[in-house]
């Protein structure tokens, strides 16, 4: 585990060097900045349900811009064969770099809290969905940069690499939504655009923490970060 440590470390001030980390906060913090100005009318309850439903979508392209670089840049420049002759694995290499880039999500999100603090001045906040709703963002954000981290290991490109999460993104998130949206859909189609992860982090922007919706998340997270290491072992013994 210290092996993965360190490469988070590695990652996390990689991207504090990186105007692409820089440009992608600005612009998440900047839509957030004008999408709160809904949650901060009047009549509006306090509890940031339009901004944190809106987060998801910001993530859907911005964490492919994060990503795009993590492994498909070790490919492109070469360093992946120092890392990987290095004394550590397969699975200490995604795991670090997952870190890493969880860290970075964390430190985006951080400044969204003085929204927090400007509405417990206005009114009485109703901290429960706020809470659920910043930890489905993280659920949300986590499954993101397991998908990111996965195209990133396919590819040399990063172009590439952001494009396909992007798109596997918009499958998983956006279209689904979409879909339910159509007043003739069958059931069965229903159901299962409902199993989606727009649909599933909904309930945690209602204060709703449901076992399932948790579960769902970690375990899809585990399987990107699963496919990513048997990515990198396979192009091992090229």
């Amino acid at each position: 585990m210290s092996r993965s440590i360190t490469i988070a470390r590695r990652e996390f001030y990689s991207y504090l060097f990186s105007p692409i980390a820089y440009v992608a906060m600005f612009l998440f913090l900047l839509v957030t900045g004008i999408l709160f100005r809904k949650d901060f009318e009047a009549g509006q309850p306090a509890a940031m349900r339009t901004i944190l439903e809106w987060m998801v979508w910001l993530l859907v392209v911005i964490i492919p811009l994060l990503c795009m670089g993590l492994i498909s840049q070790e490919w492109a420049t070469g360093t992946i064969e120092t890392l990987m002759t290095a004394p550590v694995d397969e699975a200490d290499v995604v795991v670090g770099k997952f870190i890493g880039s969880f860290l970075l999500l964390w430190l985006m999100l951080i400044p969204t809290l003085l929204y927090v603090i400007m509405l417990r001045i206005k009114a009485n906040v109703d901290y429960g969905p706020i809470f659920s709703g910043y930890l489905g963002i993280l659920l949300v954000g986590g499954l993101f940069i397991a998908v990111g981290l996965f195209c990133s290991s396919l590819t040399r490109s990063q172009i590439v690499a952001a494009v396909t999460t992007m798109a596997i993104l918009f499958a998983i998130t956006i279209l689904p939504w979409w879909v339910t949206g159509e007043a003739t859909l069958k059931p069965w189609a229903r159901t299962l655009a409902d199993q989606a992860v727009f649909r599933r982090y909904t309930d945690f922007a209602k204060g709703v923490i449901d076992i399932g919706n948790f579960v769902f998340f970690v375990a899809a997270t585990g399987v990107f970060l699963f496919l990513t290491t048997k990515v990198l072992e396979s192009r091992r013994w090229k």
